[in-house]
């Protein structure tokens, strides 16, 4: 069974991670703080999604992050 997330697919977020949009998200987010980004994402293969998305809320609250977001978003 497809585990969802706020309505997401996994193969969903996987085709936004590898738009350009989404590989300048990443870039942005590693650059301004890898070490939260990697808390994230092993908080997110542990299955702690809560924990994970209140991670990410923190480093998406960037004007810059904000339009990355809606530029996914319109795809």
């Amino acid at each position: 069974m497809e585990k969802k997330n706020q309505d997401f697919s996994m193969e969903e977020i996987m085709r936004l991670a590898k738009s350009p949009a989404g590989q300048q998200l990443i870039a942005m987010l590693k650059q301004r703080d890898n070490t939260k980004l990697e808390q994230a994402v092993t908080q997110a293969k542990s299955g702690d999604y809560s924990q994970a998305t209140q991670t990410l809320k923190t480093m998406l609250s960037s004007p810059e992050a904000q339009r990355l977001l809606k530029d996914l978003g319109g795809k």
